[in-house]
């Protein structure tokens, strides 16, 4: 797509982004609601998050994808034997 060339897809880097989003928002909400006693301000603050913290979530995940440090190296596939 643009910056980042990694292993993984844009794709699966998207979907992870939005299933991770959905877990921390419910628990941004959850916190919200707790110290706020308002379902209202909760809400605000939840979808608040989401967009902020989907963007920088997936560019990170895209940032490390593209770097190979700590990545072990898959040993080459054994040749068939015709």
């Amino acid at each position: 797509m643009f910056l980042f060339k990694g292993r993984e897809k844009h794709s699966r880097s998207l979907a992870k982004a939005t299933s991770w989003r959905i877990l921390g928002s419910l628990d941004t909400f959850a916190l919200s609601w707790f110290f706020t006693s308002s379902a209202k301000v909760a809400s605000a603050i939840a979808i608040t998050e989401v967009l902020t913290k989907m963007v920088l979530y997936y560019c990170h995940e895209r940032a490390w994808s593209s770097i190979r440090w700590g990545i072990k190296q898959e040993p080459d596939a054994p040749a068939s034997k015709t």
